[in-house]
């Protein structure tokens, strides 16, 4: 059906004018729920997503983006057909979640760096949960288990990673971007050589690069903080004309002749709109409960990222020319991937960190001291994994060059 047809123009329309009802018969649900969500987003997203993003438009607009750009470019074009620019999008994105790295992705794209093709690749694989999330909220928050941590980082990262090598192969016929610079000089000339220049190509002053980062920021986390609100109120009124129950109901039928539990399916279809929700219906599932498949399906509902997360990617994209499309169909292999990585990896993971003792993190809205005490502890752990996944990605790019035999071709 054409997004131009009368009959899906009059089907959005009757949802709508559903929706409004439902929120005017329950204003005091869809008043909490609005609440909810409005907490979630500046107790936890605001704090963890805002230092990041403004830092972020910071280095871009100093041009530190091109200068790793042709540090990475040895990495990133034979494992994921992207530009070397792209692996500042898999360090921030990975570090920071979602939805940085669409932002960046676009950011990209917008200045001409990437082309279509690579937009879709990029953004499709480095797309993740951040690992302070993973860890602190999902692993210690809701399960108390730091060893349940290490399995769903390994398991959400490792596959990010196969799906941004399955996805090179996504389109492949497409020109390419070229490379920053050419290829006489040596790499450190040429990075600091590409970094002088996109910075002579910007022109901001200092000044002005540090209010259009702010400004830029708040933007974006205004957006994020809308989508969040809104969703919390939708997932709260498919409760109360239980829409959520059906689609649960028919989530069972797949998941019954498996043997799982019908909180599983409840979980999914929670999951399926909002991640945090999703993964703490996970964990409520009764203990009798194998809790290998309890990490496996909270693993498949962190790979997915819920609705919410889409709708702002969708957003974020809508400025330029990238598609939706291979994004969504990126998140359901992941989501796949993720489960089965879980399965694969828990039986060693678990007896490499059996032991460990189940803590509570700081950064966790019922233990924390002080809001300043969050913001100091998301903004040291994340920039710390960031700079740690640069310089892996560093190290692997110097190893390649280094050993390379034949170097790729450019159209």
């Amino acid at each position: 059906m054409s997004r131009h047809s009368p009959v899906l123009t009059l089907i959005l329309a009757v949802c709508a004018i559903g929706l409004v009802v439902t929120l005017v018969s329950h204003p005091e649900t869809s008043y909490r729920a609005a609440v909810s969500g409005l907490k979630i987003w500046w107790d936890v997203v605001f704090p963890a997503l805002l230092p990041f993003i403004v830092v972020s438009e910071i280095l871009m607009g100093l041009g530190v983006v091109h200068f790793v750009g042709v540090l990475l470019e040895p990495v990133m074009r034979p494992f994921f057909n992207v530009p070397g620019t792209g692996g500042f999008v898999l360090t921030m994105g990975f570090s920071s979640g979602y939805p940085v790295a669409a932002k960046l992705t676009t950011r990209l794209r917008e200045q001409g760096n990437l082309t279509r093709v690579e937009g879709e690749r990029l953004v499709s694989f480095t797309t993740t949960a951040d690992p302070l999330f993973v860890i602190g909220a999902v692993s210690v928050g809701f399960f108390h288990s730091e060893q349940l941590g290490v399995v769903l980082t390994a398991s959400h990262y490792l596959s990010a990673i196969i799906l941004g090598f399955c996805f090179r192969f996504f389109a492949g016929h497409t020109p390419i971007t070229r490379p920053l610079e050419k290829q006489q000089r040596s790499l450190a000339y040429r990075s600091l050589q590409a970094m002088h220049r996109a910075r002579l190509r910007d022109k901001r002053p200092f000044g002005q690069l540090m209010g259009d980062a702010v400004f830029s920021a708040l933007q974006m986390q205004l957006m994020i903080g809308g989508f969040l609100v809104v969703f919390s109120v939708l997932m709260e009124m498919f409760e109360v004309i239980n829409i959520t129950r059906f689609l649960s109901a028919i989530l069972m039928v797949v998941l019954g002749p498996l043997g799982l539990p019908e909180g599983f399916s409840q979980a999914l279809v929670t999951g399926l709109f909002e991640v945090t929700l999703g993964a703490q219906a996970v964990s409520d599932v009764p203990a009798n409960v194998s809790f290998m498949w309890k990490a496996a399906i909270t693993s498949s509902v962190l790979a997915w990222g819920g609705l919410s997360v889409h709708a702002q990617v969708a957003s974020i994209l809508s400025s330029t020319d990238i598609r939706v499309t291979p994004y969504l169909m990126a998140r359901c292999i992941h989501a796949v991937l993720a489960a089965v990585m879980t399965l694969a990896l828990w039986r060693p993971l678990m007896t490499l960190t059996a032991g460990w003792v189940s803590s509570v993190p700081v950064f966790l809205p019922n233990t924390f001291p002080s809001t300043a005490d969050v913001w100091r502890d998301v903004f040291f752990r994340s920039s710390a994994t960031a700079l740690a996944i640069l310089l892996i990605l560093i190290a692997l790019s110097a190893i390649i060059r280094k050993f390379a035999v034949k170097r790729p071709r450019y159209r």
